[in-house]
């Protein structure tokens, strides 16, 4: 009776598998080809990549920190609305700076992204990041 019931169950995880199918979110604004996708929905739960502050017609990063925070945010917007979702929809997110007493400005333009209530958040500081890049945005929405 075991054995039926572990096969059973094993079938169950198995077809739930197939049921969710994984779609890559791909704005138009992002350039086509790259080594990632800038996002993956499955089962109405958006997996936002790390977003820098890059604008994604010039590629630079802009000198102010402030408008590199809000490029990034912008940036992940653009694969939130292309899920049809917003940042209402976001659960976590995570900030990687490569300088943690950008904290405080950081926060300054992030509160105005994401309103009460926020989600979940990890700030990490971090050595490097791509480029000149200060700032690293991800994020996680569900429907």
């Amino acid at each position: 009776m075991r054995i039926f019931t572990v096969l059973l169950l094993s079938l169950g995880l198995g077809v739930s598998s197939f049921a969710a199918s994984k779609k890559e979110i791909h704005p138009k604004e992002f350039a086509a080809g790259g080594p990632f996708s800038p996002g993956i929905l499955i089962d109405g739960t958006l997996y936002v990549a790390g977003q820098t502050g890059q604008d994604l017609k010039t590629h630079q990063i802009p000198d102010d920190f402030e408008a590199e925070v809000k490029q990034a945010l912008e940036n992940i917007g653009l694969v939130l609305k292309e899920a049809g979702m917003s940042f209402d929809n976001a659960v976590t997110v995570q900030v990687y700076l490569t300088d943690m007493s950008l904290f405080p400005r950081m926060n300054a333009v992030y509160t105005t992204f994401f309103k009460e209530p926020r989600p979940a958040r990890t700030t990490v500081g971090v050595a490097k990041l791509v480029g000149t890049a200060h700032i690293e945005i991800t994020v996680t929405a569900h429907k």
